[in-house]
């Protein structure tokens, strides 16, 4: 991915770790991987360089993969099949595919993108995986998989819908929290940053808590769940007014229900 890295975070998200009987006092675990950057966007077909760092105690053999990307409802990040209608898991090559790194050693993984003809305009996703093998003489057997995100832009039209839709309220515990359906209807990936709710009385219109949701991502032509936690136990018939700030080349969202706590 060339271009910005998008995401703040300098590690790639593990997705899957099988730990093994190691010491649980030792000051650095004896497999721990680092990729930077973590996200990726390639424009169109190009190619960028991840680094891997090995800063674990045990050296490691390390495959490389690819696979789809996909965000359950609740924007947490799932390995998918490769050939979805939006994966750019099979436009992408990489290399080296299988390197050995002692610790505290690093390595340039080069990642390119090959974009088909005819391709769909806006943004598609992949995974490029890192999964960790141990050496035939290495007595703790520690298997890492971690994953970063590549979102590879096809040029074209872009296009940016967002759709609020229902709201319910669901229980939390001994709390409540507001759900929120939205609807990402456009062909690139949107972040739902800094989303609030405004609740107030039905009949007065006195105001009862401003609610602020996580924030999350939403895929192309996916919806998900904005959620924002409800810490008071008011009861009776409300109103919330939702909105959504608005971001370069997308307009303010906002919305009012009504709804019973």
């Amino acid at each position: 991915m060339i271009g910005a890295a998008f995401g703040s975070s300098a590690l790639a998200v593990v997705l899957a770790l099988v730990p093994a009987s190691a010491g649980a006092g030792a000051a650095r675990p004896p497999v721990s991987l680092a990729a930077v950057p973590a996200h990726l966007t390639l424009l169109g077909s190009t190619r960028a360089a991840v680094r891997v760092t090995n800063s674990g105690t045990k050296p490691v053999v390390v495959v490389v993969s690819r696979a789809g990307f996909a965000l359950d409802r609740r924007g947490r990040p799932l390995i998918a099949g490769s050939g979805g209608p939006r994966s750019a898991a099979l436009w992408l090559t990489f290399r080296p595919g299988r390197f050995a790194l002692e610790p505290r050693a690093s390595i340039s993984v080069l990642v390119a993108s090959r974009l088909p003809r005819r391709a769909e305009p806006g943004d598609h996703d992949a995974l490029v995986l890192l999964s960790t093998r141990p050496l035939r003489k290495a007595r703790v057997a520690v298997r890492l998989r971690m994953g970063v995100v590549v979102v590879v832009r096809a040029s074209g039209k872009v296009v940016r819908r967002l759709e609020l839709r229902g709201l319910r309220v669901a229980r939390r515990g001994r709390g409540r929290a507001l759900e929120l359906v939205v609807a990402n209807r456009g062909n690139v990936t949107e972040s739902l940053a800094r989303g609030r709710a405004v609740v107030s009385r039905a009949r007065s219109g006195r105001r009862v808590a401003t609610l602020v949701a996580r924030s999350r991502e939403l895929r192309p032509r996916t919806s998900g769940i904005l959620e924002f936690r409800f810490r008071g136990h008011p009861r009776g018939r409300m109103t919330a007014r939702i909105m959504i700030p608005a971001e370069p080349g997308r307009s303010r969202l906002l919305r009012t229900y009504r709804i019973r706590l």
